[in-house]
């Protein structure tokens, strides 16, 4: 399963990449304006760290505007993809993009509907949000399930990314799945390496090295 990081901190981007090649990431005007950068600007910093697809989100709510957005933004770099809202004008825009040679991501999806309907529309990549899901009392990774199977039945090439992942049981739940993609905050990426056994094993070593050396040091 591939790991994306999802935020618009460049200094996170490097790091996490430092420890780990990054895949990819996504991002979006929110996180872009939390790190009060200029959108283009960091998507090009970005672009410049990360060889993977890093996702740029329109702002448009009609067709015509998310393509026009779309086209400049895939400008930027190479390895920007598109995101688009799964809605009706999104997979119209979704549709067109795909047909330029431009490839999208449809976000903010909640169903198995939803996202059978992005495969069909050509998406490259789409997003079930499964931590809003948990939210308000469903179970998100049913949906990641559901996709799944629905992908699986009928050989659809675009690819699953889970998002909205709240913890590392999200992560580990979709790799069980067989999704292709983790978008994850940089505070998830680090749990993923830590375990209390972990922690309690270097500390008994540590300890015991010390103590071989205060032997020796009395011979």
């Amino acid at each position: 399963m591939k790991i994306f990081l999802d935020t618009a901190d460049t200094k996170e981007i490097k790091a996490a990449d430092d420890i780990i090649q990054l895949d990819g990431v996504t991002t979006n005007p929110t996180l872009i304006m939390k790190a009060g950068r200029d959108y283009n600007e960091a998507l090009k910093e970005i672009c410049s760290i990360v060889k993977g697809p890093v996702s740029a989100e329109t702002v448009s709510l009609d067709a015509d505007g998310m393509v026009k957005e779309g086209i400049a933004f895939s400008k930027i770099a190479k390895n920007i993809i598109i995101k688009v809202p799964m809605t009706i004008e999104g997979m119209k825009a979704c549709q067109k993009l795909t047909q330029k040679g431009i490839k999208v991501n449809v976000t903010l999806v909640f169903s198995a509907n939803q996202a059978l309907l992005a495969a069909k529309s050509g998406a490259f990549i789409v997003s079930p949000f499964v931590g809003r899901l948990d939210d308000i009392g469903e179970i998100g990774m049913d949906l990641v399930r559901e996709i799944k199977q629905i992908y699986d039945n009928y050989k659809f090439k675009t690819q699953i990314l889970v998002a909205s992942i709240r913890n590392p049981i999200h992560v580990l739940e979709a790799a069980k799945i067989g999704a292709d993609i983790a978008t994850l905050p940089y505070s998830v990426f680090e749990q993923l390496f830590k375990h209390t056994l972990t922690d309690a094993g270097i500390k008994r070593f540590l300890e015991d090295w010390d103590a071989l050396n205060k032997t020796l040091k009395k011979k």
